[in-house]
């Protein structure tokens, strides 16, 4: 008996010795990451990340499409269509205009900036973001640094002085889905700040922004969308991507890089130039399956073209195979009677003879 109850009991040693090993085994194969409980900031981030996958606030532009043009617009913020960017002012009553909302974001590392360059054109590169603390010194603004990151008082951000903003914009085609569409890429909030002898504010541009990563965050910040209803509201968001901004172009994407301003000398002849490129989106986008003539030659690419050629071919199949029905089916039908008075023999027509006779005097 005590060798058997001796033999059990240095079995079921030896079974918990092997369930402790295989438990150490399977804890240490986890990765490092799931073994480290999350603090509230990577919860946050997560759900950000999450949220934005899920439910993205903007359209993805796709990279094969057939036709693009991208043009630059300035905003003034002062016009009545582009004002719910611009007011409240000063933050009120919980509401913050978008200089104010983008910059705290911006503080706070949230979002990413990028160096506006002197030829005006944007890069999203990681040798071009800008460094918050040189951008806060360049343009004065007073902060003060608390775990290494600046704070900024919210009297002390220049939202009143952003009163421009440049944006850049793609007018394109997307074949797949025979759609047109204007989708704004890039968002760059403009100083305007003068001297101090009171003469005309300079513009200073500050920084870009790609649109794709702050979409997000502008579906959630609301603002005013009418001065009849206060209680209308609408996200920043829905104001983009429904174009609801008025813009002048200053700027298109062509092979010479040069801005209206170049070959514009007088204001009447930059009027006449973006007039011109207005029209010529939207005669593109009216006449994209309509007449090609209509369209100029280097506006109208060539898969375009074999698309508009394609549907028409096919259009003609379909009226030829209903012609040939057409035909079958007439052909089954009995002959008709020749005439109405070869049917109806030696009778008398249906109409009655009338015949006037003059008389004599």
């Amino acid at each position: 008996m005590n060798i058997k109850y001796q033999s059990k009991v240095v079995m079921k040693r030896l079974l918990f010795v092997l369930w402790i090993g295989m438990m150490w085994v399977q804890a240490d194969a986890q990765p490092a990451r799931r073994r480290v409980q999350p603090t509230g900031t990577d919860k946050t981030e997560k759900t950000v990340d999450r949220a934005s996958l899920q439910f993205p606030a903007s359209v993805d532009m796709p990279e094969d499409v057939v036709w693009r043009r991208d043009v630059y617009r300035q905003l003034d913020l002062t016009l009545d269509k582009n004002a719910p960017l611009y007011y409240p002012v000063e933050p009120s009553a919980g509401q913050l205009n978008l200089f104010t909302y983008l910059f705290d974001l911006l503080l706070t590392g949230k979002i990413t900036a990028y160096e506006y360059k002197l030829d005006g054109n944007e890069s999203f590169t990681a040798r071009d973001k800008v460094d918050v603390k040189e951008l806060l010194n360049r343009y004065h603004i007073y902060y003060e640094e608390k775990n290494g990151r600046p704070m900024v008082n919210a009297s002390d951000i220049p939202s009143a002085e952003v009163s421009r903003y440049y944006i850049k914009e793609s007018s394109y085609f997307d074949q797949r889905t025979s759609t047109f569409h204007t989708k704004v890429v890039a968002l760059c909030p403009v100083l305007m700040r003068g001297d101090d002898f009171g003469g005309e504010a300079t513009p200073y541009p500050l920084f870009w922004l790609k649109y794709d990563d702050i979409s997000t965050y502008l579906a959630r910040h609301t603002m005013m969308a009418s001065n009849y209803n206060n209680v209308t509201n609408m996200t920043a968001a829905d104001y983009f991507s429904m174009n609801l901004y008025e813009g002048k172009i200053y700027k298109t994407n062509n092979m010479q890089g040069r801005v209206l301003a170049n070959y514009c000398k007088t204001d009447s002849a930059m009027a006449g130039e973006q007039k011109r490129i207005e029209k010529q989106l939207s005669d593109f986008e009216k006449h994209v399956w309509g007449q090609p003539d209509s369209v100029p030659v280097d506006s109208a690419s060539k898969e375009v073209k074999e698309v508009k050629k394609e549907k028409a071919s096919k259009t003609s199949r379909n009226s030829r195979r209903a012609a040939v029905q057409d035909k079958e089916e007439n052909e089954d039908k009995p002959k008709a009677s020749k005439s109405r008075r070869e049917s109806s023999g030696n009778s008398a027509p249906s109409t009655p003879r009338v015949s006037v006779r003059r008389q004599r005097r």
